[in-house]
């Protein structure tokens, strides 16, 4: 096997949350790309269809699944589907999230809780439902999307910074306790990704946005192809020992 050999993903299968836009779809698209049939979950079947046109299109299989990360029942029938439709999992990208630019005390408790659900209980729920297909095959590539602020606090964020740093040490756990079965773990951090989702933040918010820009060494937010690279080496076999780990691609910005 060349080295380039060992980042390609034919033949395998990836599963990606929140798979009906932004990073999601873009992820899909990308993995499509490197060779791996898709499986595309999120509530949304018009962006879901959109998303799969888009995998279809680099000559790859999309499957659709209509389903709520906070939903258990629902994942662990999408488990059962793709196992019958696809009968394997190789790759799981854990990138549903939603987050609310509010401060510790003007969020609503509830709202609070609710980032928590998505963000953290979510990716939980997809991941038992997911990691046994790959424990079965004694490989995988679990893939949590996480943030800079996995590791950073930042102002009106409270609720985000919670969840992503605790979904990047459920992840490290992870590690531990599926590196025996040939399954690797690992987050993604990402500095703010421009995409279609918050674009409008980006521009309405300047202040903040251009406080991240000048921390930054690079100099600018990210782009939806800063993140590819990254997403495609801890998915491939060139990753296989690499565990446990939080991967920031952010331009620099954790760097001081």
């Amino acid at each position: 096997m060349t080295v380039l050999d060992r980042f390609a993903l034919e033949g395998q299968v990836a599963v990606v949350t929140g798979g009906g836009g932004g990073l999601g779809s873009a992820g899909a698209q990308a993995l499509a790309e490197a060779g791996a049939d898709v499986v595309l979950i999120a509530r949304n079947r018009e962006k879901l269809e959109d998303a799969a046109s888009d995998v279809e299109a680099v000559g790859k299989r999309a499957l659709i699944i209509e389903a709520d990360v906070t939903d258990e029942s629902a994942l662990t029938a999408a488990a059962e589907t793709v196992r019958r439709e696809l009968g394997r999992v190789d790759i799981l990208f854990n990138n549903a999230g939603i987050t609310n630019p509010q401060t510790v005390l003007e969020i609503d408790p509830a709202d609070f809780a609710r980032i928590q659900q998505v963000n953290v209980v979510g990716a939980y729920l997809t991941v038992r439902a997911f990691a046994p297909l790959m424990i079965e095959r004694k490989y995988g590539r679990i893939i949590n999307m996480g943030s800079i602020l996995s590791a950073r606090g930042m102002a009106n964020r409270a609720a985000y910074c919670a969840s992503k740093a605790g979904l990047a040490n459920f992840g490290a756990a992870c590690a531990f306790e599926f590196g025996p079965h040939g399954v690797t773990v690992n987050t993604l951090a990402a500095t703010v990704i421009v995409t279609d989702l918050n674009r409008e933040l980006v521009r309405t918010q300047p202040e903040l946005y251009d406080g991240i820009v000048k921390r930054t060494p690079i100099g600018r937010l990210g782009q939806v192809d800063d993140l590819m690279g990254a997403l495609l080496f801890l998915a491939s076999p060139a990753s296989e020992f690499i565990t446990g780990q939080t991967l920031f691609v952010d331009g620099g910005y954790t760097a001081g």
